[in-house]
């Protein structure tokens, strides 16, 4: 998306029309998110409809991509590299996708563990660290933060203190590594833990569940609104004259 487009906003005018400060327009300026600006002859920025637009369409791919990847997806827009541009925004939503698959896993998954019954636990069902990480698929050192952070602890087997977990340890650092896969976060699951093996809240996970479910949403839509801006701000810098000055009485930028 070359820049094409003929002043007439001030710098606090597409802030103001674009629901940002003004310092967040010069930002993204100078990152080429934003075609150049065009100026008067007296130095001022003017900008034109590309640029609203792509004020717009940045935060909209900001808020559902993050933004890095939306600055990587403006900036390839307006050097007019569609393909690249695509791919990008094509890997936001496999991220998306992959998310939203990722969830619905754990959901069913941490359901199915936690209703598991333990019945007639032996000894001999014990399973030392690098069992249970084998068996999860993770590391040795991934239980032994777990531990540390109070997620699951296991009891102490023998003299040397070797970690042995027990059949309901073992269920919970399944559910840990399920919602941790899912998106919980460390600080999340210290809370959730406790009152999970005390008083299985199925309530408390579900509706954590649930709101990771309603922020893959709104990021979605988000997305889908700024590539839909986008479109709109290719179309304005395709459609405007391209001016180097600006006449009239000089204003501030």
């Amino acid at each position: 998306m070359r820049s094409r487009n003929s002043g007439r906003w001030r710098t606090v005018d597409v802030a103001r029309l674009a629901g940002c400060s003004v310092q967040q327009v010069r930002n993204l300026e100078n990152e080429g998110v934003l075609p150049p600006a065009i100026r008067t002859d007296a130095g001022y920025r003017m900008y034109g409809e590309a640029h609203l637009w792509s004020v717009r369409a940045y935060r909209s791919l900001a808020a559902g991509a993050g933004p890095g990847a939306a600055k990587q997806i403006m900036r390839a827009a307006q050097a007019g590299a569609g393909p690249e541009m695509l791919a990008l925004l094509d890997a936001v939503h496999g991220q998306l996708d992959g998310e939203r698959r990722e969830l619905e896993i754990a959901r069913a998954a941490a359901r199915l563990i936690a209703e598991e019954p333990i019945t007639d636990a032996r000894p001999s069902d014990e399973m030392g660290v690098t069992e249970l990480a084998e068996a999860l698929g993770v590391r040795a050192s991934t239980l032994r933060h777990w531990d540390a952070m109070g997620l699951v602890v296991p009891g102490r087997g023998d003299s040397r203190g070797a970690r042995r977990y027990t059949p309901a340890e073992v269920r919970d650092a399944r559910i840990v590594h399920q919602l941790r896969a899912a998106g919980y976060r460390i600080p999340q699951l210290q809370e959730l833990m406790p009152q999970f093996r005390g008083a299985r809240r199925w309530d408390a996970v579900m509706a954590g569940l649930a709101a990771r479910d309603k922020s893959i949403e709104n990021r979605s839509r988000a997305l889908f609104e700024g590539t839909a801006t986008l479109s709109t701000a290719i179309s304005a810098a395709a459609g405007e004259g391209r001016s180097t000055s600006t006449e009239g009485t000089p204003v501030s930028d």
